[in-house]
């Protein structure tokens, strides 16, 4: 049963919820009375919004001492990243999320545009040899539309999955959410940006799995990506065939499969930044003594290997500073949307904790060796205006579904 602010409470009823209220920990009750203020303090969730906030005062310790040895990671641009993203997340924590609820048309349109805006003759921008960035003429501003699209992605398919009320009863309605999700990551596919379409995909298909789906359809899905995926990969590898993912990004499969082919070309970078966070022992070696990234054996330590510059800094105790800070805040997201009445709130909620999971899992991951080097950034860490307001305003949209929850139900 709902309370008049919309939040429901009683014993824990998901899965999820139960396993974690075995272990003592009641995620449903996240941002319960206790936390709960009068006035301002209660129109904000300060069970996600202290976390948040600490990872950005953090990561603007690490770009500032990535800043007193690399020229690119210029702090300045950092901080107008950080205003930027702190002002689009008011905005949006002040507007009403759920008015988005039955705006599907529309958010899908906004997701084509912001896609293909790159494309456009005049406006795009290539760098890194990838067309995913827009300049602005005679002010020389550029941005990555595909950063803003994570967030209208998750509002579309929150959207279109909540009108299902948590039950997909058809595998015709199943293919057609699929269907719709596969529009924006084809069409990031074509910058190329292999790594932000699968964050697109990941936190899609989390809001799909979340909103209804029936495993064995979602098993069967996963059976395909994988042999499709198998499939793209060895015709890459083969002459003759049509090679659909390019060289450098077949290079960087194959050196995490075998870092030792080439540990002084394509594997260089995660040799040096396994290097880097292995040196940086228990405690660190201190703000602005990083070796590896001071002296320029570390590649992008700002941006794509800011978890590797952090290690070396912060050490063991630093690294898990910061994902105690990360699970808090996606754990805080999760409890939010466990207790919400609203199907689309809930998705939402799935969407961005699925978007900080997989981003951390694949930045850190891939810093140490276990997972693939792409090109995806460290929310709230990494060097990048872009990247810092698409996650500030994500974690806007999480205020705002907590500021609204009166409107919930």
């Amino acid at each position: 049963m709902a309370n008049e602010q919309g939040i429901r409470e009683g014993e824990p009823k998901g899965l999820l919820d139960i396993i974690l209220a075995r272990m003592g920990v009641n995620l449903s009750r996240m941002g319960s009375s206790k936390f709960q203020h009068k006035g301002f303090v209660s129109k904000v969730y300060l069970m996600e919004l202290v976390p948040n906030l600490l990872l950005v005062l953090f990561g603007s310790v690490v770009i500032w001492s990535a800043s007193l040895t690399i020229p690119e990671a210029s702090f300045p641009r950092h901080l107008v990243g950080i205003v930027l993203g702190l002002a689009s997340a008011i905005a949006m924590w002040s507007y009403d999320y759920s008015v988005f609820a039955d705006k599907t048309r529309l958010l899908l349109i906004f997701d084509v545009v912001l896609m293909l805006l790159p494309s456009v003759p005049g406006l795009g921008y290539n760098a890194m040899g990838m067309t995913g960035w827009v300049q602005i003429p005679l002010i020389n501003f550029r941005f990555q539309p595909s950063e803003l699209a994570k967030v209208v992605t998750i509002l579309l398919m929150a959207s279109l999955v909540g009108s299902y009320n948590g039950k997909i009863d058809t595998l015709r309605d199943y293919i057609k959410l699929c269907g719709v999700l596969c529009v924006p990551f084809l069409l990031i596919l074509t910058q190329p940006d292999l790594g932000t379409g699968l964050i697109v995909l990941v936190l899609g298909a989390a809001i799909i799995v979340c909103g209804g789906a029936k495993g064995k359809w979602v098993l069967i899905t996963v059976g395909i990506i994988v042999v499709g995926a198998f499939a793209v990969v060895a015709t890459s590898m083969t002459e003759g065939m049509p090679h659909l993912l390019k060289q450098y990004q077949l290079n960087r499969l194959i050196v995490f499969v075998d870092p030792s082919v080439d540990p002084a070309g394509n594997g260089y970078n995660l040799q040096q930044a396994k290097i880097a966070v292995g040196s940086g022992g228990f405690l660190g070696k201190g703000i602005g003594n990083a070796s590896q990234a001071g002296s320029g054996f570390l590649p992008e330590a700002h941006t794509d290997f800011v978890f590797a510059l952090l290690a070396e800094e912060f050490g063991f105790v630093g690294s898990v500073a910061m994902l105690g800070l990360f699970g808090w805040m996606i754990l805080a997201t999760i409890g939010l949307g466990l207790r919400v009445e609203s199907p689309f709130a809930k998705l939402v909620c799935v969407g961005v904790a699925a978007m900080w999971t997989f981003q951390l899992m694949q930045n850190v991951g891939m810093c140490i060796g276990i997972m693939p080097i792409t090109g995806i950034p460290l929310p709230f860490v990494s060097f990048g205006s872009s990247s810092m307001v698409s996650q500030l305003l994500s974690a806007g949209l999480v205020q705002s579904v907590w500021r609204h929850r009166k409107k919930v139900g």
